[in-house]
């Protein structure tokens, strides 16, 4: 039971790592984005807003809001236990939980929590990936607007 416990511990630490991961990259998409828009953008805008502007100004518009969904405040996550709880399901009972109940009963709930913190992660894959892509056409679109394709 010590080894289950264990490695459903190292799975929901491995989960806050995807979690963490996720929010550096949003972080470092806001940056490009802003880099990126603020001078190419600047150039672009000089000569006038032609249709490549709107495009590109239009798909920054669709990033930032794919941005904000990924770094939205999730509070639901779980990634540790309440003491108090754990006090309360396992030492306060006569008898006490034994180490082996104790480890079975919480890795149980990992399982739980993790499924619950997964639908949170797969709503900011599923942002991040189109917003990348779209950074990619945001640069062309800024690209052809300076060249006046």
């Amino acid at each position: 039971m010590a080894f289950v416990y264990a490695e459903a511990v190292r799975g929901l630490q491995h989960q806050q790592g995807v979690v963490e991961s996720l929010n550096r990259r949003a972080g470092n998409l806001i940056f490009a984005t802003a880099f990126a828009s603020s001078l190419l953008g600047g150039r672009a805008l000089l000569d006038g807003i032609g249709p490549w502007d709107w495009l590109a100004l239009t798909l920054l518009f669709l990033i930032g809001l794919l941005v904000a969904i990924m770094v939205w405040p999730y509070y639901n996550y779980t990634f540790r236990f309440d003491p108090e709880k754990l006090l309360q399901d396992f030492v306060d009972q006569h008898p006490s939980a034994t180490m082996d109940e104790m480890h079975r009963a919480l890795a149980l709930r990992i399982k739980s929590d993790m499924a619950s913190n997964w639908r949170i992660i797969q709503r900011l894959r599923v942002a991040l990936q189109p917003a990348l892509f779209l950074w990619l056409l945001d640069l062309l679109a800024w690209l052809f607007a300076i060249t006046r394709i």
